[in-house]
């Protein structure tokens, strides 16, 4: 037996003047006024887009993620809420997931990985990136882990 599931828009929360390129999957969040989301993206409950921010194409946004305004989120960028802090996966238990918080005017590169960070105002992630702490400073980050590597 197969069992199919459609993607699609379901229980979103639009600001003015977005535009959204299909196929997508959003459901449960929140997307502010002025926002770009590509294609083949992916935006969970609880997720909240601020205001001109821009997502790119086979973005995955998991649950728990706050993105500021004039953000923006390259190709193929990952976000996750689970930290397997139990050894292992935890499924059905959305207690055990943690938030992540992207300030303002922050450019995340392609293929970059965010684990359940806050990252400050004006901050850039260089493509590959893995973010494994908060950031405080402004700057531009990049590596795994990703580093401080000079001023924005």
């Amino acid at each position: 037996m197969v069992t199919f599931q459609d993607s699609g828009i379901v229980d979103v929360n639009f600001g003015q003047n977005v535009t959204v390129t299909r196929p997508v999957n959003l459901y449960g969040c929140a997307i502010g006024d002025g926002c770009f989301i590509g294609p083949f993206v992916e935006i969970q409950r609880n997720v909240n887009i601020g205001k001109r921010s821009r997502i790119q194409s086979h973005s995955f946004i998991c649950e728990l993620v706050a993105i500021g305004d004039d953000c923006f989120v390259g190709h193929g960028v990952l976000f996750t809420n689970d930290l397997f802090r139990t050894g292992s996966a935890a499924r059905g238990n959305p207690d055990l997931w943690l938030p992540t918080k992207i300030g303002n005017g922050v450019s995340i590169g392609s293929n970059a990985t965010i684990l359940p960070v806050t990252i400050c105002d004006n901050v850039v992630i260089g493509a590959g990136a893995v973010v494994t702490k908060d950031i405080t400073e402004p700057g531009k980050y990049m590596g795994s882990p990703a580093r401080l590597t000079g001023s924005a």
